[in-house]
């Protein structure tokens, strides 16, 4: 694989149904999840302390782009409900692969695909527009900080 890509928004919230909040930087904990998230906390609606896919979702800014052109579908990079979007990075080819985000090190768990929750926080029909590019779930391996700009590649 060659490619690099980049972080182009860092996203979290406290509690699943909350807004989410844009962060310049964020520091990732290994095993756990981005620090005052609801995933690391438990408290989000997908929570779950045994599932290492749920330490960190991101999307594809070009997948929030092709909703928009395509499907009429207009999220804000923090609508899609996902922690970090990337711009330049092949996400859906990284499942069972792993990737550094800045000095963190991440493995691809499964793909994030749309739901009925997610239509019904943003109001719009976004799983037809998302579909097989909702994002990716990840495990952080080696924790870090991440921010806004960083480089995004295989390992």
């Amino acid at each position: 694989m060659t490619w690099q890509g980049q972080v182009a928004g860092i996203f979290i919230t406290e509690q699943g149904g909350a807004a989410m909040r844009s962060l310049a930087e964020v520091m990732a904990v290994a095993g756990v999840g981005l620090e005052g998230d609801r995933y690391a906390t438990g408290g989000g609606a997908f929570s779950s302390p045994d599932d290492p896919g749920k330490h960190v979702t991101l999307i594809e800014s070009e997948a929030l782009e092709a909703a928009a052109r395509d499907y009429g579908v207009a999220l804000a990079d923090g609508d899609s409900r996902r922690n970090i979007v990337t711009a330049g990075v092949p996400l859906n080819h990284l499942v069972d692969v792993e990737f550094t985000v800045g000095a963190t090190r991440l493995r691809g768990v499964k793909l994030c695909e749309p739901c009925g929750y997610l239509e019904e926080k943003t109001g719009q029909k976004v799983i037809r527009a998302l579909r097989h590019r909702g994002g990716l779930n990840a495990e952080i391996i080696d924790g870090g900080p991440i921010r806004v700009g960083d480089p995004v590649a295989p390992v």
